[in-house]
């Protein structure tokens, strides 16, 4: 299923294809190839001061590490991530050498930005998602005290939205993607005044 961005102006075809999805396919895998380069797309975003403070917590279906992330999820997440073939969890390391990392949160941000971008370009989806527990996270992966979670993602294929079952799921999958107005997006010379005339 396509959504593609409805734009004011054209932008890159691979972020105009980015969604949010719900419907995995259960019986796809995603190859040990894919997450290398998932991985190797999100290592090179860039940072401050090229701190790199993005890391992940990585499980392939079928795996323990899987099996653990899935159980952080909240009910409404495990509903439908369960059938991802790639569960992800990206945590900021918040202290180097120098003392406190600046933009740790940003940083991390920017790469999983560059990691679901690259899921689009392998003909994968991916959808990132804010409702788990970093508490249990922390617990079952032994994160260090400065190394927070801060965002899961499902990485797989895409199935047809019936594999969610109720009707309500379906729909949400298949409603249009909504943005606010460029007008109401980008200001000039003053909070309210559109950056774009017209």
């Amino acid at each position: 299923m396509h959504k593609p961005a409805r734009t004011s102006a054209p932008i890159a075809p691979i972020m105009a294809a980015r969604w949010s999805p719900r419907a995995y396919d259960e019986s796809a895998i995603v190859t040990e190839d894919q997450l290398r380069a998932l991985l190797e797309a999100a290592r090179w975003a860039p940072s401050f001061g090229n701190t790199q403070p993005a890391r992940y917590l990585v499980g392939l279906r079928g795996t323990p590490s899987f099996d653990r992330i899935l159980s952080t999820l909240n009910s409404g997440n495990r509903a439908w991530a369960h059938r991802a073939g790639l569960l992800l969890i990206g945590v900021m390391v918040t202290t180097n050498e120098k003392g406190d990392v600046p933009y740790a949160e940003y940083g991390l941000g920017l790469a999983s930005e560059n990691l679901v971008l690259q899921a689009v370009d392998l003909g994968l989806i991916a959808h990132q998602m804010a409702g788990f527990s970093a508490e249990a996270a922390k617990e079952f992966f032994g994160l260090p005290d400065d190394v927070v979670p801060k965002v899961a993602i499902a990485v797989g294929h895409p199935a047809d939205p019936s594999v969610l079952e109720e009707d309500w799921r379906i729909e949400r999958e298949k409603a249009p993607r909504e943005r606010v107005p460029l007008a109401e997006f980008a200001y000039a010379d003053a909070w309210g005044t559109s950056a774009f005339a017209g």
